[in-house]
């Protein structure tokens, strides 16, 4: 079994000095939050960099192989997203809108009972049914309420693939009749989504094509799948004035044996892991070593702020986050804030495209 950190242990938790919360803050003029993905996916617009170097360069994201020396080793997210919310409305006539967050036990159950986010959430009287918008025939049961989420009887996750949709985060324009929605379907995965359970996806991998990753993989340099279920917190922004006192929301990670395996080697081989994605980032920093062993399954709160020593990860792709977010004090962190924020304004000037469909952040390990 790996060591996983722990709240009691070495700490998830890295405190620095005081650091105030708009030292993470940006203006990003609206044009630049991307409403569409580029019409193919490896050919988004990217910052190249060098971890903890000045400068750095535009190129496209499709450069990536030759950026590569070959001794490197690329970690990704094969989290799926499900459909995960659903429009419903009231036996008045009103409209609820329903996003599941987890389920409680076996998602394949015809009876499974999901935590759920239900906005308006004033106007749920539990226990209630909701039928939904596309099919009234079909219902949802309300049972509860618990503090911030409901328990909803919403069913199997193969019956949410007919009633639910892929839930966009609110920064992306959609509404109900929008034509993109049949896009969304396939762009908002990755070409390594296969396991479900995410209700966001881990937005650097949908930069990565098939034709792309051969190429990687032609130099020699392992991809590795790890699982992360992205959950809602990836859109939480961090509310205190000191974000030493942030918490990111527990995710469920899974590493394979066989990905755990391979991971131990290219420790052992000295290659340097480039994790596609926070997400990934987050999984590799929460183990204490690397070794062979079997799968590993568990939940990570691992929040990393500035001081944090990284133990694993010296190469990182992103996209360009939220302002005040623990994603961009994250990618600050790994980077060292100033360099982050000139990367920032860069794109800014440059007009590259922001958030989950937007432009690509790649941050190579330090020369050897």
């Amino acid at each position: 079994m790996f060591p996983i950190l722990s709240a009691r242990g070495r700490g998830y938790i890295i405190r620095a000095a005081m650091t105030d919360l708009d030292d993470y803050d940006y203006d990003l003029p609206s044009a630049l939050i991307a409403q569409e993905p580029a019409p193919h996916r490896e050919e988004s617009r990217a910052l190249f960099m060098r971890r903890g170097v000045d400068g750095l360069e535009e190129r496209r994201f499709a450069d990536l192989p030759g950026q590569l020396t070959g001794d490197e080793c690329l970690v990704v997210n094969d989290t799926r997203v499900i459909p995960a919310r659903i429009r419903t409305r009231r036996a008045s006539g009103a409209r609820i809108e329903v996003f599941l967050l987890r389920p409680e036990g076996d998602a394949s159950n015809a009876d499974t009972v999901w935590q759920a986010w239900v906005a308006p959430a004033k106007k749920v009287r539990p226990p209630e049914t909701l039928n939904l918008e596309s099919d009234p025939s079909e219902t949802i049961e309300v049972l509860q309420r618990c503090d911030s989420f409901f328990r909803v009887r919403a069913g199997s996750l193969d019956r949410l693939y007919g009633i639910g949709e892929v839930p966009l985060p609110p920064y992306i324009a959609r509404s109900a009749n929008d034509d993109r929605r049949t896009q969304d379907s396939e762009r908002y995965q990755t070409m390594f989504a296969s396991t479900p359970g995410a209700v966001a996806a881990p937005t650097a991998g949908l930069h990565f094509s098939p034709p792309l990753v051969t190429a990687v993989k032609s130099l020699g340099v392992p991809v590795i799948p790890i699982t992360l279920h992205v959950g809602p917190g990836t859109f939480k922004p961090i509310t205190t004035d000191r974000i030493e006192d942030h918490r990111v929301d527990p995710e469920l990670f899974h590493v394979s044996e066989q990905s755990r395996g391979e991971l131990a080697k290219a420790k052992a081989d000295g290659r340097r892991i480039i994790t596609v994605g926070t997400t990934s980032t987050r999984v590799i920093e929460s183990i204490d070593h690397w070794d062979d062993g079997p799968a590993i399954q568990g939940d990570t709160s691992l929040t990393i702020l500035p001081g944090y020593e990284f133990r694993h990860v010296e190469g990182l792709i992103t996209n360009y986050h939220l302002p005040k977010s623990s994603l961009l004090v994250l990618v600050s962190a790994f980077h060292g804030r100033e360099r982050t924020r000139q990367a920032y304004a860069q794109a800014i000037e440059s007009g590259l495209r922001f958030y989950s469909y937007g432009d690509a952040m790649v941050i190579l390990p330090r020369t050897r």
